[in-house]
């Protein structure tokens, strides 16, 4: 792998998080104000004069913009307006509950996916293949605060077998996990199976076939390497959704993680919170994207083949 194909990526990236990053600012700040939103409504004007230049509302949009960014590069985020404490420490307590969900989710969903998806594709057009498709449209299609709702319904309400709320024991993982991997599992699942089906159909599958290969070699040596390519490109978009996705299935069983922390923060207009965890969403999916392309680089020399031509241009 070249240091300037590395180096490309790299650039792009910072880049991408600058946008992002400038992106949220000015749009938070279009949302109305967090003083009015924070305060009583019969305050006085004296105080909200006084939060307001505490808090360095009443200076122009561009002089915060510039003061924030001098403050990022200090390892500032900013001071809650809500809780009067540092928004990134507030978040970061947060985060281990979030990636335990996560995590779990994504084991979840690439356990089942991935196997299925290979089974599916080895049985085109059988009934086995269009009832595991049909489970992943099922899957994909799902909402997940109606997913989670059902299995409140069904596993809490009705059978009393699963806590409805919390996380203290991994019983309380059982449906956030199965809400939150189910969409991602089906997406896998399909991705696995057109993946496998296209290198099934190569030039070089059918030799190895006419050769007399054994079936497990050619499909551990040959098919699932070059399918898992593409397969990797959803992987790890969905490793930088974690966070952005948890926020609904948090919220619908009150799992203590960064999801419900960003709720209550936007409802508050906490500015600084917001900022941190949205910056630390777009961070995630920005690195998941670098990994999946240096990955790519290092999985197909044609990807490298290909960037440095165009560079070269």
């Amino acid at each position: 792998m070249t240091l300037t194909y590395f180096g490309w990526k790299l650039l792009r990236a910072v880049v991408t998080m600058w946008l992002v990053v400038t992106f949220v600012f000015f749009i938070l700040r279009l949302t109305g104000d967090p003083v009015a939103q924070l305060l009583p409504d019969d305050v006085d004007q004296v105080t909200i004069d006084y939060y307001r230049k505490l808090w360095g509302l009443d200076q122009t949009i561009f002089v915060q913009y510039w003061n924030y960014f001098l403050a990022l590069f200090q390892g500032d985020f900013g001071v809650s307006f809500r809780d009067n404490q540092d928004a990134l420490q507030l978040v970061l307590a947060r985060l281990p509950k979030t990636a335990l969900l996560g995590l779990t989710a994504l084991g979840f969903a690439l356990l089942f996916g991935i196997p299925f998806g290979v089974l599916a594709a080895l049985k085109k057009n059988t009934a086995f293949d269009r009832f595991v498709m049909g489970l992943a449209v099922f899957g994909f299609s799902m909402p997940n605060f109606f997913l989670g709702i059902l299995l409140i319904l069904g596993f809490s309400l009705q059978l009393r077998m699963l806590p409805s709320s919390g996380s203290e024991t991994w019983l309380h993982m059982i449906m956030p996990v199965f809400t939150l991997g189910t969409s991602f599992g089906a997406q896998v699942a399909r991705y696995t199976r057109s993946s496998m089906i296209d290198v099934l159909n190569r030039p070089y599958m059918r030799t190895a076939d006419a050769k007399g290969a054994e079936t497990n070699r050619r499909l551990y040596l040959h098919a699932l390497p070059n399918a898992a390519i593409p397969v990797v490109t959803i992987v790890g978009l969905k490793v930088g959704e974690l966070i952005g996705s948890a926020v609904i299935t948090e919220n619908v069983f009150a799992w203590p993680g960064i999801g419900r922390l960003l709720t209550s923060a936007v409802a508050m207009r906490d500015l600084a919170v917001v900022q941190c965890i949205l910056m630390m969403i777009a961070l995630t999916m920005v690195l998941s994207n670098l990994v999946v392309d240096l990955l790519y680089g290092w999985m197909d020399p044609r990807v490298r083949v290909g960037n440095r031509e165009g560079a070269n241009r």
